[in-house]
């Protein structure tokens, strides 16, 4: 069981380090309302978002940290 704790762990170390460039690598989100009423979401880049680099960030943003929640509850039960 020792060993199957260090595995999650340096698992859990490794999602932790790539959550966090991944999240540093994300645009900031500053336009706020003067994007809103520009109407920069009709434009062909924010149709498509879903397929661009920002949007794969977000949804690896998703998935990392579904999986770093995951192993906080595993890593936190009593073994």
């Amino acid at each position: 069981m020792a060993a199957l704790r260090i595995i999650v762990t340096v698992v859990y170390v490794i999602i932790c380090v790539a959550l966090t460039i991944i999240v540093l690598m994300q645009e900031s989100k500053t336009q706020g309302l003067s994007g809103a009423i520009s109407g920069i979401a009709d434009t062909y880049w924010g149709r498509n978002k879903g397929r661009s680099l920002e949007g794969a960030l977000n949804k690896g943003t998703t998935v990392l940290a579904i999986c770093f929640v995951a192993l906080s509850f595993l890593l936190n039960l009593k073994w």
